[in-house]
């Protein structure tokens, strides 16, 4: 189960939460059309110095990308135009590209439509009072810079440090709780039976963006919160960024030998994900392979529930536990001392909070799990 969550508690399991993967929900929809496949990449160029070399803008432009191993890759666009034709394309890509930062005399990028899991959604004029009931999505607007345009976020929504918190609660929200923050934007992750018809009667737009099944596609949410609050030149550089962090996590980490395998413990229940879902493909980028492939992959949506024997059967090489269980206990159980995992102490607690969300702390995951190959390789 890869989601935003409360503490896990076994109710959990059946019941579908906002910004939530749960384990028996149907979750990370992809956005429909064809943009997660497109993003817009950066150009650095523009005007003359006295000495007449060029200057450093931003230019963005659509470029289709390939998405390997649930990573994007982009080509970006080589710098021999001329300055005519260049100045030309900046100030038409400034125009439309939903930049934060446009020249004072470029019109505002606004009306923007921007296109997320629930449709296309247009927002009129920069927003100033987002109410976000996402903790993902909280993460992800802190991160581009729209910090400042957010009014309330839910209860979950704890971090980064300081964020609105109210009581308020996407799995069961409605129209009256919100109206009093006056929101001129919504962010969901999960959409409550009528909510969206009570936005849209009191025209509030509403971004659904539902649990990312796989970077790309969380790249492409990162893009659309970007245009849709006027932070898009921040956005395409949180990207950047992160897979810059991710590169180099990959590139530093030793190999793990050929069919090396993990345990991924949900909850004590033995929930667990496949190689397929999100924090599956996060953990496929360093080597490592699921046991919970083998009660198949597409198996209650990518998160089986597994026993003790089928465990002990496989014998996992790594155990990640992320319910707040502690390798001491799992050592406990009984007949566990002889997995390969617990009698070469490959047991490795991860922070529940980043576990269960697809933000920028994804990095800090990644790198959790890279420091114990580390530790562990030598």
């Amino acid at each position: 189960m890869y989601a935003e969550r409360a503490p896990v508690r076994r109710s959990d399991v059946a019941i579908a939460k906002s910004g939530v993967i749960p384990v028996l929900s149907r979750n990370g929809d992809a956005p429909s059309g064809d943009e997660s496949g497109r993003l817009r990449c950066v150009d650095v160029i523009g005007p003359r110095r006295k000495d007449g070399s060029f200057r450093s803008v931003e230019w963005t432009g659509f470029r289709v990308l390939r998405v390997v191993n649930g990573e994007m890759t982009m080509r970006a666009v080589r710098s021999g135009l001329s300055a005519l034709v260049i100045t030309s394309m900046f100030l038409l890509a400034s125009s439309v590209s939903g930049a934060s930062s446009p020249p004072s005399h470029a019109r505002s990028p606004f009306p923007v439509t921007v296109r997320s899991a629930g449709g296309s959604v247009t927002i009129v004029s920069r927003p100033t009072s987002i109410v976000s009931l996402s903790a993902t999505a909280t993460e992800m607007l802190y991160a581009i810079g729209a910090g400042p345009q957010v009014r309330a976020v839910d209860k979950y929504s704890n971090y980064p440090p300081g964020t609105p918190i109210t009581n308020l609660d996407g799995f069961s929200v409605n129209a009256e709780a919100l109206t009093k923050y006056h929101p001129d934007l919504v962010v969901v992750a999960y959409e409550p039976a009528g909510f969206m018809a009570q936005m849209a009667k009191l025209k509030i737009p509403v971004l659904y963006e539902p649990a990312a099944p796989t970077l790309a596609v969380a790249y492409h949410q990162y893009l659309g919160l970007g245009r849709a609050t006027g932070n898009y030149a921040r956005a395409v550089a949180e990207v950047s960024r992160l897979k810059s962090r991710i590169a180099r996590i990959v590139r530093t980490t030793p190999h793990v030998p050929a069919g090396t395998t993990y345990y991924y413990e949900l909850d004590p229940t033995y929930y667990s994900v496949t190689s397929h879902t999100f924090m599956g493909q996060v953990l496929g980028l360093l080597g490592l392979k699921s046991i919970a492939d083998g009660a198949g992959v597409n198996t209650n949506g990518g998160y089986p529930q597994l026993n003790a024997e089928f465990i002990l059967q496989a014998n996992p090489d790594y155990i990640f536990l992320t319910d707040g269980v502690t390798p001491h206990s799992v050592a406990a159980r009984p007949g566990w001392s002889v997995l390969s995992a617990v009698s070469h102490h490959r047991i490795v607690s991860l922070n529940a909070d980043i576990a269960s969300r697809w933000g920028p702390r994804i990095v800090d995951l990644l790198q959790a799990v890279a420091n114990a190959i580390t530790k562990f390789q030598r």
